[in-house]
């Protein structure tokens, strides 16, 4: 078996494959990309696909069960799995309270990894942490050993990565962390949670790229002195991303029925 299995535990299987079926749905995923989740019962392991595409994932075999402390397998007979499963043990290793990761190629968020344009919430939906999305380039952190092929190959580089979301603080401070020339990574408390994050950073970035454009087509003067655009304020941060948590089931099962419906998409756990 891929995974170990308790009696307690089905629907996180199932849920887990909505996910990664709702991420590709709207683009955030393709043929690569994953999420995971800390295992609700075993807070010490992780959960997250074997090594495939994630529309095509169907069944508790197509996920496999991760011990946080290296990313090993828990049996060793498991379906090879995801080079890059370091970002997600090390986030989950230095993050107690977070219970979801997702790792994302999506091309709306790649201009802002390798431009000095900075991400930052625009739109009340982002359910952004923080006023600015912190960036990671892993050129900062290679050793001499290491393949210089952007992917966190191991707990090294994963640890880095994981360092962005707090910025020296003990807690996580940030939900998203953007990767120089290669994606970005999204926390949260849970599966819906991090896939709500997911999809509407993907959003704010189309809608900031957008108005940005519009902005320099039109000639126009910014809207807030300073700033090419009229951001969220800081004081709305917590509210706006309080109402996301709040609201996260209403999108979520509107998504899981979409998916339901689309012959594309089969979820037998």
């Amino acid at each position: 078996m891929a995974t170990s299995d308790t009696s307690s535990t089905p629907s996180i299987f199932h849920t887990l494959i909505d996910g990664s079926h709702i991420l590709h749905h709207h683009g955030v995923l393709d043929a690569y990309g994953h999420l995971s989740v800390r295992h609700p019962e075993k807070t010490n392991t992780f959960l997250m696909p074997r090594n495939m595409a994630p529309a095509l994932m169907s069944s508790r075999a197509d996920i496999v069960e991760y011990w946080v402390e290296d990313a090993s397998p828990v049996d060793p007979n498991s379906p090879p799995g995801y080079v890059e499963r370091f970002i997600h043990s090390e986030i989950y290793k230095r993050y107690p309270e977070i219970h979801s990761v997702i790792h994302s190629h999506s091309p709306a968020l790649l201009p802002f990894t390798i431009t000095g344009v900075e991400l930052r919430p625009c739109v009340h939906m982002g359910g952004f942490l923080g006023n600015r999305v912190p960036k990671f380039d892993i050129a900062e952190f290679y050793s001499e050993e290491d393949v210089r092929d952007l992917l966190i190959r191991n707990q090294r580089l994963g640890k880095s990565l994981s360092a962005c979301f707090s910025e020296g603080s003990g807690n996580s401070c940030h939900s998203v962390v953007l990767m120089r020339g290669h994606g970005f990574t999204v926390i949260g408390g849970g599966i819906e949670e991090c896939v709500f994050r997911a999809i509407y950073t993907a959003e704010n970035a189309r809608v900031q790229t957008a108005s940005l454009t519009l902005q320099l087509a039109a000639g126009t003067a910014p809207l807030k002195d300073g700033e090419a655009l009229y951001y969220l304020q800081d004081s709305e941060l917590l509210a706006a991303t309080q109402m996301t948590r709040w609201s996260v089931m209403r999108p979520w099962n509107l998504w899981v029925r979409e998916t339901e419906a689309n012959k594309l998409y089969i979820n037998n756990a």
